[in-house]
């Protein structure tokens, strides 16, 4: 899979716009479907001994669903207009093997019958233990839609009479203070308040983590890693248009796609800014200026893998043998821009300890002016994680992103030692991943 599906999809559509709605849903969950199967049906053709082809990944799909009798799916393959091409005799024999067979089997491994990769499978097992088929089964089901009030602009209430008055169920979220959890897909287009800037789609897992942040009104922050600005947003709201939000990141199209996120969002308390690296000059030139920090590092991605299914099988970027010296390199370049008392947020959309707890406790081994702030202290509505001092969300216990963020605060008397000492903050160099 060499390209993100939400990508592909998009383009197909695009191409073929006299597809009606209903059709792209009914599309659109068939393509989900295969690719939260994708180890098990390979499996099945491997098992049968047939050529491994989205074709045959889809007969073997509608034959294992258990939703189709063998002539309607034949059926299905009529030749006629916008339809596949008829069966042909091996195909049919196909069916004919799977008839009566689910998608699972006794004689899976692991891997397969997890639909994990075998580089994140024994890390799985070591954080969840025997958790694991319930969190590995959370991740094969629907993620939720959900939205975040911009309070700037509207209130959550607001929001809730026009999702109601254009007929979709929506409530507010069990967690997040502006979260919406929408009952039900739809177009986009039809709630005018996404095209306003008065709502934004943000899961509530990274709602949460924008809350721990806890950015106050007249605050310096900093979002190293600000991407297309989601949490920057979130941030930005949260100290009410008021201080000065930093949205830094190596990807220039991507702060250029949010500061028009932040424009449509009315929030002028944000700049963005280019870096060339982690270790780029400005950081260097800002040491010690910022009250929050947030590192919101790039990652394996797993605790997105409910919302992304294909994820878990592309090879885009790093892999994880690159990713944790890089994540310990930008979370020592960005810890320099924290001011004495100052806190750091350290967040990823992981479910793996050695890019969440065991990146933190290298971290803080290493910089003794930082302590862990228990999530107790900075927002004791969320003694619902499952980790005292973190938060640690995932699909199976939370439902929402899988989601870890750990607060450090730089202690005011060990920066005056350490300065005094001329101990060097520099990082060091984690060199370019793969």
């Amino acid at each position: 899979m060499a390209r993100p599906v939400d990508a592909v999809v998009s383009a197909f559509f695009r191409a073929r716009r006299y597809i009606e709605e209903a059709d792209r849903g009914r599309i659109l969950d068939l393509i989900t479907a295969l690719l939260r199967h994708h180890a098990r049906l390979g499996w099945w053709l491997a098992k049968h001994g047939r050529e491994d082809t989205p074709r045959n990944r889809l007969l073997a799909w509608l034959a294992l669903d258990g939703t189709r009798t063998r002539d309607q799916i034949q059926n299905l393959f009529s030749g006629k207009q916008f339809a596949p091409a008829p069966l042909r005799d091996h195909e049919r024999g196909l069916l004919g093997k799977l008839q009566g067979c689910t998608i699972e089997h006794p004689a899976m491994p692991d891997e397969v019958r997890f639909e994990c990769p075998e580089w994140a499978l024994e890390p799985l097992k070591r954080r969840f233990g025997a958790a694991l088929p319930r969190e590995m089964a959370a991740m094969l089901t629907d993620a939720p839609l959900d939205l975040r009030v911009n309070p700037i602009k509207a209130t959550r209430d607001g929001a809730l009479a026009a999702l109601k008055a254009l007929g979709l169920p929506a409530e507010a979220s069990r967690m997040a203070p502006y979260g919406i959890r929408v009952h039900q897909r739809f177009s986009l287009s039809r709630f005018a308040m996404l095209k306003s800037g008065e709502v934004e789609i943000q899961d509530e897992g990274s709602q949460l983590v924008a809350r721990v942040v806890d950015a106050r009104p007249g605050e310096r922050v900093v979002d190293f890693c600000a991407g297309a600005g989601g949490k920057t947003l979130a941030i930005a709201a949260q100290m009410a248009n008021k201080g000065h939000v930093i949205a830094c990141d190596v990807m220039e199209s991507r702060l250029k796609r949010g500061a028009e996120r932040f424009r449509r969002a009315g929030l002028h308390n944000i700049e963005t800014r280019h870096l060339a690296s982690e270790t780029d000059k400005w950081v260097k030139r800002h040491k010690g200026s910022y009250d929050r920090v947030l590192v919101d590092a790039p990652c394996s991605g797993t605790g997105t893998w409910r919302r992304n299914p294909d994820a878990r099988w592309r090879t885009l970027g790093p892999g994880l043998s690159n990713l944790l010296p890089l994540q310990a390199g930008i979370l020592a370049s960005a810890a320099r821009l924290v001011k004495p008392a100052g806190r750091l947020v350290y967040a990823t959309c992981s479910l793996l300890a050695e890019e969440n707890e065991e990146q933190v406790a290298a971290f803080l081994a290493a910089h003794p002016a930082f302590r862990v702030v228990p999530l107790r202290e900075v927002a004791p509505e969320l003694n619902f994680s499952a980790h005292p001092d973190y938060l640690a969300l995932t699909p199976a216990r939370h439902d929402t992103d899988g989601f870890f963020a750990a607060v450090l605060q730089r202690e005011a008397a060990q920066v005056v030692e350490e300065m005094a000492e001329g101990v060097s903050a520099e990082p060091i160099d984690p060199g370019p991943g793969q």
